[in-house]
């Protein structure tokens, strides 16, 4: 029997190396590490396009018969901001009074060391091996999205290697351990509209036109017209305004255009391809020369509580003592391109403090988390 596994330490370890996307920094090293020393037979796939950075990525596989249960996650983490607001370094994965402080605590090197312990313990735990486990482990989910999950799951289609479910670990609960399983995500879009007038004096408008008005206009419209009043697994769709930028220090001159960033978060009652052309429709509708610029990271997507839903619903209100509900709140996630290779589901930490300084997670909720996987396996494994 191997050494018990301790998913703060096997955490801790991970954080302190500062995987800020794109550079992995060994923290995918120290997971090898420690799948190795389970029994997993491991991959390192960097990948790289033109003009893009390239990623590190591992896929993990123990056992070859039997289904394949796999894990997916990411060891990438944002940027800490400004260290002077920290507490502690932020990387130094820090302990204080119970917590675990540092960057990728909850998001999500936490819930990743907490698949392991758990599989080190069913592992050891089963008399034969006619199950299959894997991890599927990205450094490029809190970046452009170009060289991480998508070009692993390319590689596992060309090898052949299936996957019959995917948990994937990111903070799936808003404040409390077993509040909410991910069944879904929302599609984001990012649109940037430049408009085009023409330059002239302030004191003249009648002799230039003003590009400021008509965005004002067009902006108006976008904010103040609901896209939708929700539907049945999803809540309305919302659109935000991220930036406004026009670049004029002059204070007598109207300028010749003007430019603002949104991004929208949209339901199943859209797709990206028809809000681009709601989108177009409203700056042809606001008229005059109107440049539209879209980006559509990912498609909304629904999986349908099923069997695979209902054993981690069943496994948390084992360990845990309340029953998750299923919904499709946040952000995006990974999940938005595994769900077209197998059946998926998000169940991982409490988010309160992702992306924030001072990330933290209760050291108590790693050991939780780690006792909720363990019974996700046994649940999913049982004959």
């Amino acid at each position: 029997m191997t050494t018990p596994i301790d998913p703060v330490e096997l955490a801790a370890a991970m954080m302190r190396r500062p995987s800020v996307t794109p550079v992995d920094a060994g923290a995918l090293d120290v997971l090898q590490e420690a799948l190795e020393g389970l029994g997993f037979t491991c991959h390192r796939l960097p990948f790289a396009e033109a003009g893009t950075d390239e990623v590190d990525n591992l896929y993990a596989r123990r056992g070859t018969t039997g289904r394949n249960f796999c894990f997916a996650g990411h060891t990438d983490v944002v940027p800490p901001g400004d260290v002077a607001d920290w507490s502690v370094d932020p990387f130094e994965a820090a302990q204080k009074d119970g917590v675990l402080i540092g960057r990728g605590a909850c998001d999500m090197k936490g819930a990743i060391a907490c698949f392991v312990a758990a599989a080190q313990r069913f592992i050891e735990s089963r008399h034969v091996d006619d199950f299959s486990l894997s991890l599927l482990i990205t450094g490029d989910e809190e970046g452009p999205a170009v060289n991480g999950t998508r070009k692993l799951l390319q590689w596992l289609a060309e090898q052949d290697e299936t996957l019959d479910v995917c948990l994937v670990g990111e903070p799936s609960n808003p404040t409390a351990l077993g509040e909410m399983i991910k069944v879904g995500r929302r599609g984001s879009m990012n649109a940037r509209v430049t408009v085009h007038g023409t330059q002239g004096h302030s004191a003249y408008p009648h002799l230039a036109d003003n590009p400021i008005n008509r965005l004002v206009a067009l902006l108006h419209r976008l904010i103040n017209e609901p896209l939708d009043g929700g539907s049945e697994h999803f809540q309305a769709s919302t659109l935000a305004v991220t930036t406004f930028d026009v670049g004029n220090p002059t204070t007598n001159v109207i300028p010749a255009k003007a430019s603002a960033g949104f991004n929208i978060r949209f339901n199943d009652h859209h797709s990206g391809e028809s809000l681009t052309r709601h989108l177009r429709k409203v700056c042809d509708e606001v008229g005059g020369e109107i440049e539209l610029d879209v980006s559509i990271s990912g498609e909304s997507f629904l999986r349908e509580p099923g069997e695979f839903a209902v054993v981690i619903a069943d496994a948390a209100e084992k360990v845990l003592g309340r029953r998750p509900e299923y919904s499709t709140t946040g952000g995006t996630s990974d999940a938005r391109f595994i769900k077209d290779f197998c059946p998926v589901a998000e169940f991982g930490l409490i988010g309160q403090t992702m992306h924030k300084v001072d990330e933290r997670i209760d050291v108590a909720e790693l050991h939780r988390l780690t006792e909720v996987y363990e019974a996700v396996l046994e649940g999913y494994f049982s004959p």
